[in-house]
């Protein structure tokens, strides 16, 4: 799913190797933390957040095998 992640916002910003994505599971989800250059987080969020809920769509369509719900979180 990070690699998923990475390879989505990497082509939307000016600067892919300050991408950071961590990885914190609980018992009944996975929270996906993504963290872009100062200058790359309007990019990512988007006019109205239109491009971040896009990118949310698509990872939570793309479900892992694990039952768990899994979440974006866009710092």
């Amino acid at each position: 799913m990070k690699l998923l992640i990475e390879s989505i916002v990497s082509r939307l910003v000016d600067y892919p190797e300050d991408i950071v994505i961590t990885e914190r599971e609980e018992d009944t989800k996975i929270v996906y933390h993504l963290t872009v250059n100062d200058k790359d987080v309007g990019k990512v969020i988007g006019k109205n957040g239109r491009i971040a809920k896009a990118i949310r769509t698509v990872v939570y369509s793309a479900k892992s095998s694990a039952s768990k719900r899994i979440y974006l979180d866009i710092m």
